[in-house]
C-alpha cells in the first residue's frame, strides 16, 4: 500500500488510499470515525475542521477483502504542510510526475524482461475551485526523452472530445492543466489517454489511462420534490398511525455528507390540543401521529413546516430547505344523530297515501353529507301492519314520515310510532346511542266523506232468458263506509247496453222494461252486464259503481237453419255431394243432434233429391234423378233440434247446378253464377246479352238485304268441315197473303223450271260441301200429279240418308218446291231408314260435350 500527501482543501485535509491490485473489493474503516472517513474508493477526508499542533498525529485505516474476509492495516500520519515561498517554488516543484511504463525492448539480442505495469492512481480534484487557471495538476513524462525529441498529447472527453478544451497539455514539458472550474453535478469523472510520439509523428510509448475525479463540494441545497404536501389521518387515531412521507433530494454525492439529508418539523398550526402532535422519521421523511386527541370536530386541519438539511443535518454546515405539510383531519362516525325534540306531532286525511305527516329533524356534529352525518330513520314499534314510511332528505338531514298503505278512520283515529335515527355507517368502536337518538311521532286520522260500495261487486244472479217486461229480478244495494256520518244513497242506471233493466232510486230494486234475450249481440259467454251507480249526499258527494251481471239460461226459442245457404254440384249425380249441417242459436240441449229431411210439396223436390243423414250435425244432399238441367234451385230442407219441445223449420237452400269438367269441376262462367252474383251484375249481364244479340241481329238483316241485290235464292253459307248444327235457308216465301210477288207457275207447271246453270237441281243441303260430285238426288215429274209432292220428298229423303257427305244428324233442306195442300204427312213425322233404336250413338260421345246431348237423346233408351 501507498500513502501520500495530497494537499489541504478548505480547512480539511484530504488523503489517498489506494490498493496495489486494483481487481480486489476492499470495505474501508477509520479508526477515528469522528474526524476522518473513508469512502470505498478509499478516499480519506476529515469530517470536520480542527487545529492540527505541530506534534505528528497518527491513525489507522483498515481494509478487509469482502470475499475473502482478509484483513490489512496501515498507519496516517498527519504533519503540517510548510509554508512554501516563490523560491522554494522554483527549487522543488510541488506537481507530481508520471512516467510511461517501460517497454519490452532487446539487449543483446535477448529480450529483456519489463517490469509490471504500474497502477496510475485518479487524479482527484475539487470542484468549483477559484483557480487561477491554467492550474497544473500532474506532469507525463517518459524515460526516453533523454535521448528523443518526444511531443506529449492527451484525448478524450474534455480534451479532444465534447466538451472540449477542459483540460490542456504542454506538448514539449507534458505539463497537463485544467482551464477552468469543474461542476461535480454535470460530470463527476473524466477518462483521458496520455499519448508520447517522436518529432516524426511515430508512437514510442503506450498510451496510458489517466483517470480525473472531480471532488463533491456541498454547493446545492436540498430541493423537496413538491413545496405543499396533503396527507389525511381519521380522528381520533392512537399515537404512531401513519400519515404521509415528505421526500427531498440533493444533487450533492449522495454517498457523501453533502447528499446525506436529514428532516425535522420546525412548527405545528395549530398547536392544540398539543404543539407536538406529529413527528417525522429524520432519514425516510414519514410523518407520523406522537400524541391522541385528534379531533375533527375541533381542528379540521394542520398545517406543518418541513425543513430538510443535508451534512446528516449538521446546522452548522448543511444547507436546508423548508416544505409544507398539510394534513387534513378526516371524520369518523364518532356523533350520533339526536332528535331535537322527543315528541313530534302529525295529521294525515284517511284514504290518503304519499302523504307527508310529519317532519323530523335531527342534529350530527359529524361532516356534512357523509355516511357518518347522513342519517336513517327507522320505525320501531305502533305500526304492526307497516302503514308508514321514512324517508331521509339528502339535503336537510329530516325524517319525512309518510302514508304509504290507506287508513280508515273507522278503524283507526290516532297512531304513535315509535322512531329511531342512526347513520349510513356503524358508530365508532366505544360510542354507544343515547336517547336522545329516539323519538315518538303521534299520528291524528282525519275523517273524509268515502265512496260508497256495492257488496258484493260484481253480483251475479241467474234467469231463464224470455223474461218479461215489468219482472223484479234482484235488488242491489251500496253501502255507506262512513258509519259516523248520516247520509242518504240513491241509484242510478249507468250502463245498459240493450236497454233491458231500470233501478229503483231509493231501494235499489232492478227490474226489467224488455224481454231478456239471450241470444243478443249484447250478450257475452251467456253473462249480461249492467253497471249502476250509487251516490251519497255528503260534503263533497261521493259515489262509487256496481255491476249486476245477468247469467242467462236458454231456452228452445229459435229455430235451426241449414248452413251453408248457397251450395253446386253437377247435372249428375256422380261425382258431387253437398254436405249441409244446421245453424241453431240455443246451445245443448236446445240444439243438436238435429234431424233433416225434405218435405213432401212440392213433389219435384223429393222426385230430384235425396238427403241423408250422416250424424247428429250433418247431413248430405245428391241429386236422386240421372241428369238435370244446369240452373240455380232452391231446395227446402226440414231442419229439427232436440229441444223440449223442438223447434223446425224449413231452411231454403240455393243449389247452383252446372256443367262439370272431366274432374267434376265446374266451368269458370257457372263458378260465377254459383258464386252468387248479385242482382246487379245478372241484369248487366243480361242487357250486354240482348244489346249483342241486337247487332247480330242487324248484321244478318244487313246480310239478307245485300244479298237480295246479288242474287236472290242462293246459299247464304257453305258447309263446314267441323261437324255442328247448321242454319238451313229456305228461298224467301214472302211476306204473306198481301205479297204479290210468289211465282206459283213451277209448284203447277214443272216444265218452267229454271235451267241447271241458274238454280239447282233438286235438293240442296246447307251443310254439305261442293268437293263431290252432285248426288243423284231425285227430279220431280213434269207431268203435274196431285201427289207428286209426297213421292218427291220420300224420293229425297231416301237419297239424302244414302249421301256420304250428309252429317250424321237431321238437318235442314232446301226444296224447290213445296207445293199447296200436299197429302204428306208432316216431316217430323218421317223416319229415317236408318235412325232406329237400336242404333248405337254412344261414339258420339267421344266427339266432345257438344254431342253429349244428342248421344243421351239417341242412345238413352226410354229416358
Amino acid at each position: 500500500m501507498k500513502v501520500w500527501k495530497e494537499g489541504e482543501t478548505f480547512g480539511r485535509r484530504k488523503l489517498k488510499f489506494s490498493n496495489c491490485n486494483g481487481k480486489r473489493k476492499v470495505q474501508y474503516e477509520s479508526s477515528e470515525p469522528a474526524d476522518f472517513k473513508v469512502d470505498e474508493d478509499g478516499m480519506v477526508y476529515a469530517v470536520r475542521s480542527f487545529p492540527l499542533s505541530s506534534e505528528h498525529a497518527k491513525f489507522l485505516i483498515y481494509a478487509q477483502d469482502k470475499e475473502t474476509q482478509e484483513k490489512w492495516q496501515v498507519a496516517v500520519k498527519l504533519s503540517l504542510k510548510p509554508t512554501l515561498t516563490e523560491e522554494s517554488v522554483k527549487e522543488s516543484p510541488e506537481v507530481e510526475e508520471i512516467v510511461f511504463p517501460r517497454q519490452l525492448g532487446k539487449h543483446s539480442g535477448h529480450l529483456q524482461r519489463q517490469k509490471r505495469d504500474w497502477v496510475i492512481p485518479p487524479i482527484n480534484l475539487p470542484e468549483n475551485s477559484r483557480g487561477p487557471f491554467p492550474q497544473e495538476l500532474v506532469r507525463i513524462r517518459s524515460d526516453r526523452d533523454k535521448n528523443l525529441s518526444l511531443r506529449y498529447s492527451v484525448t478524450g472527453p474534455g480534451a479532444d472530445q465534447p466538451p472540449t478544451g477542459i483540460f490542456i497539455i504542454n506538448p514539449i514539458s507534458g505539463q497537463l492543466s485544467v482551464t477552468k472550474p469543474l461542476d461535480r453535478e454535470q460530470i463527476a469523472r473524466f477518462h483521458l489517454r496520455a499519448h508520447a510520439v517522436d518529432i516524426n509523428g511515430n508512437q514510442v510509448e503506450n498510451p496510458i489511462d489517466i483517470v480525473i475525479n472531480v471532488i463533491d463540494m456541498n454547493d446545492n441545497r436540498p430541493e423537496f420534490l413538491h413545496q405543499v404536501w396533503n396527507g389525511t389521518v381519521p380522528e381520533g387515531s392512537k399515537p404512531g398511525t401513519y400519515v404521509m412521507t415528505v421526500t427531498a433530494i440533493d444533487a450533492d454525492d449522495p454517498n457523501a455528507l453533502n447528499g446525506m439529508l436529514r428532516y425535522r418539523i420546525l412548527s405545528q398550526a395549530p398547536s392544540t390540543p398539543s404543539p407536538n402532535m406529529f413527528t417525522i422519521n429524520n432519514e425516510t421523511g414519514d410523518i407520523i401521529t406522537v400524541a391522541a386527541g385528534l379531533d375533527r370536530e375541533k381542528v379540521q386541519q394542520y398545517t406543518l413546516i418541513i425543513q430538510a438539511t443535508d451534512m446528516e443535518g449538521n446546522p452548522t454546515y448543511g444547507l436546508s430547505n423548508t416544505a409544507t405539510a398539510i394534513i387534513t383531519v378526516t371524520d369518523v362516525n364518532d356523533n350520533p344523530p339526536e332528535f331535537t325534540a322527543m315528541t313530534f306531532y302529525g295529521e294525515v286525511p284517511e284514504n290518503r297515501v304519499d302523504v307527508i305527516v310529519a317532519n323530523l329533524t335531527v342534529t350530527d356534529k359529524d361532516q356534512p353529507h357523509t355516511p357518518a352525518w347522513n342519517a336513517v330513520y327507522r320505525i320501531s314499534g305502533g305500526d304492526p301492519t307497516g302503514r308508514f314510511a321514512i324517508q331521509t332528505d339528502p339535503n336537510s338531514n329530516d325524517g319525512l314520515v309518510t302514508v304509504v298503505k290507506p287508513i280508515d278512520f273507522e278503524t283507526n283515529r290516532m297512531f304513535v310510532l315509535t322512531v329511531a335515527a342512526e347513520n349510513q355507517v356503524p358508530l365508532a368502536k366505544g360510542i354507544q346511542h343515547p336517547p336522545q337518538s329516539t323519538a315518538t311521532v303521534s299520528v291524528t286520522v282525519i275523517d273524509v266523506n268515502e265512496n260508497p260500495y256495492f257488496a258484493p261487486n260484481p253480483k251475479i244472479i241467474r234467469q231463464e232468458e224470455g223474461l218479461h217486461a215489468g219482472t223484479m229480478l234482484t235488488t242491489f244495494t251500496a253501502q255507506d263506509p262512513d258509519r259516523y256520518m248520516q247520509q242518504n244513497i240513491r241509484y242510478t242506471k249507468l250502463s245498459d247496453p240493450a236497454n233491458w233493466l231500470k233501478i229503483d232510486p231509493v231501494n235499489g230494486q232492478i227490474t226489467t222494461i224488455a224481454i231478456l234475450d239471450r241470444e243478443s249481440p249484447n250478450v257475452k259467454n251467456n253473462i249480461y252486464n249492467a253497471t249502476f251507480l250509487a251516490s251519497d249526499n255528503g260534503i263533497p258527494p261521493m259515489s262509487g259503481t256496481g255491476t249486476l251481471q245477468i247469467y242467462l239460461l236458454d231456452i228452445n226459442d229459435n229455430a235451426p237453419q241449414v248452413l251453408p245457404q248457397e251450395a253446386e254440384t253437377c247435372e249428375t249425380p256422380d261425382p258431387n255431394s253437398i254436405n249441409i249441417t244446421a245453424l241453431d242459436y240455443d246451445i245443448d240441449p236446445n240444439a243438436g243432434p238435429f234431424a233433416f229431411d225434405l218435405p213432401l210439396s212440392p213433389v219435384n223436390i223429393k222426385r230430384n233429391w235425396t238427403i241423408t243423414r250422416l250424424n247428429g250435425d250433418f247431413a248430405q244432399l245428391n241429386l236422386k234423378i240421372k241428369f238435370l238441367e244446369a240452373g240455380i234451385y232452391e231446395v227446402p230442407i226440414i231442419i229439427t233440434d232436440s229441444g223440449n219441445p223442438p223447434k223446425s223449420n224449413i231452411s231454403i237452400l240455393r243449389v247452383k247446378v252446372c256443367q262439370c269438367d272431366s274432374n267434376g269441376d265446374c266451368t269458370d262462367v257457372d263458378r260465377i253464377v254459383g258464386a252468387g252474383l248479385g242482382t246487379g251484375a245478372i241484369i248487366a249481364i243480361l242487357l250486354c246479352i240482348i244489346i249483342l244479340l241486337i247487332l247480330v241481329l242487324m248484321f244478318v238483316v244487313w246480310m239478307k238485304r245485300r244479298d237480295k241485290e246479288r242474287q236472290a235464292k242462293q246459299l247464304l253459307i257453305d258447309p263446314e268441315d267441323d261437324v255442328r248444327d247448321n242454319i238451313l235457308k229456305y228461298d224467301e216465301e214472302g211476306g204473306g197473303e198481301e205479297d204479290q210477288d210468289y211465282d206459283l207457275s213451277q209448284l203447277q207447271q214443272p216444265d218452267t223450271v229454271e235451267p241447271d246453270a241458274i238454280k239447282p237441281v233438286g235438293i240442296r243441303r246447307m251443310d254439305e260441301r261442293p268437293i263431290h260430285a252432285e248426288p243423284q238426288y231425285p227430279v220431280r215429274s213434269a207431268a203435274p200429279h196431285p201427289g207428286d209432292i209426297g213421292d218427291f220428298i220420300n224420293e229425297g229423303l231416301k237419297a239424302a240418308d244414302n249421301d256420304p257427305t250428309a252429317p250424321p244428324y237431321d238437318s235442314l233442306l232446301v226444296f224447290d218446291y213445296e207445293g199447296s195442300g200436299s197429302t204428306a204427312g208432316s216431316l217430323s213425322s218421317l223416319n229415317s231408314s236408318s235412325s232406329g233404336g237400336e242404333q248405337d250413338y254412344d261414339y258420339l260421345n267421344d266427339w266432345g260435350p257438344r254431342f253429349k246431348k244428342l248421344a243421351d237423346m239417341y242412345g238413352g233408351g226410354d229416358d
